[in-house]
């Protein structure tokens, strides 16, 4: 007797035993999936509700870039749409000058704080002594805990006149201007910053993902002769490349929102860093806070950045895929 053939359509639904006949499998839907495990699904209902009311609903606020928005008429009721404030800050020179210390600042920090976790988490992968290891990290990573006023306190005392970094500059340089009445200082001070803070924290990343490489891959490299260069650069990286790239990614999406507290706050401190600090967030900040008539203008400034930081994001995702064929999604 002849047995009968599954249909195109049925043929992902079925599996060929080793006795020749065919069972016919059943997928569950997504709604089937979601009753049968719900109580695992609630845990999601927080993280939804938070970023509903704090991230999707304000974003209605930006049709304020296209109106005048007056407080009393809301955001829907002032005005007729328009583009008259992109215009306008287009046609500031003030816009583009803050741009491009954005651009500059935004360049220089991305340079050492991207490799930087990846150089560190290889040199502690090295190590064998386990509580040499574990003294680095809690060492490295400890000041992503302070506060940013915290920081910025930090630099201020180190950097003001009587502090270790002028008296340190002295010694090398006699009759060096100090730190502090320094106006090409501020971008050093926030890249070093940055360095400091954000390096050990974005170890932990990496030394999490290097777990995951098989230690069978090492030992046949060694049985074939590599080095721990050669394993390193065969094994190591390409086992961490796809870390490398989803951090990559979300690092070049806020690359223009480059640190507004710590930035504001050392420009606040000392005046003289406006020219080389002020950057986008920063101009929003008194534009569109600090006037109470620059809503609108504000708000615009608000809507370019996040525009370009959202293609930067697609960019470098495909860009990525293309590449190294691996992306964040």
């Amino acid at each position: 007797m002849n047995k009968a053939v599954p249909s195109r359509a049925s043929k992902k639904n079925s599996v060929l035993l080793a006795d020749g006949s065919v069972l016919q499998v059943r997928h569950k839907s997504g709604w089937q999936k979601i009753r049968q495990d719900w109580q695992l699904y609630t845990f999601l209902l927080l993280p939804l509700l938070f970023f509903a009311i704090f991230k999707y609903i304000p974003m209605l606020g930006n049709v304020i870039a296209f109106r005048r928005y007056r407080i009393g008429d809301g955001i829907f009721g002032s005005g007729p749409l328009t583009l008259r404030y992109f215009e306008q800050f287009i046609n500031q020179d003030a816009f583009w000058h803050v741009f491009w210390n954005n651009v500059i600042i935004g360049l220089s920090t991305f340079a050492f704080t991207f490799p930087l976790p990846i150089i560190l988490a290889l040199l502690l992968n090295e190590v064998k002594n386990a509580r040499f290891k574990k003294l680095v990290q809690s060492i490295s990573y400890m000041p992503h805990f302070l506060s940013v006023v915290i920081i910025v306190g930090i630099v201020m005392e180190l950097t003001a006149s009587g502090g270790v970094m002028n008296q340190l500059l002295q010694a090398i340089i006699p009759g060096a201007t100090p730190i502090m009445q320094n106006p090409d200082a501020v971008r050093p001070i926030y890249i070093i910053s940055e360095i400091w803070q954000t390096t050990g924290w974005g170890t932990i990343l990496y030394l999490a993902a290097l777990t995951q490489i098989d230690d069978q891959l090492y030992e046949a490299a060694r049985i074939d002769g590599a080095n721990r260069w050669k394993q390193t650069l065969y094994i190591t990286i390409p086992g961490i490349r796809h870390t490398m790239v989803v951090l990559l990614t979300l690092n070049i999406g806020t690359f223009l929102a480059v640190g507004f507290e710590k930035l504001l706050l050392l420009i606040q401190g000392n005046g003289l860093y406006m020219a080389q600090g002020d950057v986008i967030s920063t101009y929003v900040y008194r534009v569109g806070l600090a006037s109470p008539t620059m809503y609108s203008l504000g708000a615009a400034i608000g809507l370019f950045e996040s525009v370009i930081g959202l293609a930067l994001v697609f960019g470098t995702n495909a860009l990525s895929r293309r590449l190294v064929g691996s992306s964040l999604w």
